[in-house]
């Protein structure tokens, strides 16, 4: 049978907004947890932070359960890091600064990737999120090149918010080689990630 036009505007509307909404729809996939090990060494660029901000890298969290995954969770986190990809220029520590390895909040709006995370978990953290569940993570890129990101835990899986991508992904379907976290008790501390290879950027042990 033969349908109308306004019949196949209609249906040509409901295809495209479910293609919109997809964007923002919560994964029916779940992403696992990373499995972690035991405390490791302390990047230096935190080791760093933790000197100038001292009060954010003494804090215990007293809920370490995971994040509850829901639509408006992930939703947010969409939000929040396609808006600070955008809102922060990318700019190396050296054009920034003058010297490497500076982990700072890119409030002159500009920063590297270690800036466009702990600007997402400043965010997320206000909005109310524990940072039990807001995890710095040093990863390798397949071309070998050291990379941050943040590790959103939730009780779906560990997802990850990067400056690389407006897409927040499975931990897992990055294409990255896991190699250390903050730890969910203790935001000064960082343990390993099992399976990961030794860090090549400066840390302290």
């Amino acid at each position: 049978m033969n349908s109308s036009p306004m019949a196949r505007m209609l249906r040509l509307c409901a295809v495209a907004g479910l293609a919109i909404s997809a964007h923002w729809a919560v994964p029916a996939w779940a992403a696992g947890a990373m499995t972690t090990g035991g405390l490791t060494s302390q990047p230096i660029g935190h080791y760093d932070f933790c000197k100038a901000h001292p009060g954010e890298c003494n804090i215990r969290p007293a809920d370490l359960a995971p994040a509850k995954m829901t639509g408006g969770l992930w939703r947010k986190l969409i939000s929040v890091s396609a808006r600070v990809n955008a809102a922060v220029k990318p700019m190396s520590d050296l054009d920034n600064y003058g010297k490497d390895e500076v982990w700072t909040y890119p409030d002159n709006g500009f920063g590297d990737c270690e800036d466009y995370v702990l600007e997402k978990r400043r965010e997320l953290y206000r909005m109310g999120m524990s940072l039990a569940d807001l995890l710095i993570t040093v990863v390798r890129k397949p071309d070998g090149e050291g990379h941050s990101v943040l590790t959103v835990r939730t009780d779906k899986g560990d997802y990850v918010l990067d400056n690389l991508t407006d897409k927040v992904k499975a931990w897992d379907a990055t294409g990255y080689r896991y190699l250390k976290r903050q730890a969910i008790d203790n935001t000064g501390r960082w343990v390993s990630i099992r399976d990961g290879q030794p860090v090549l950027v400066g840390s302290v042990q």
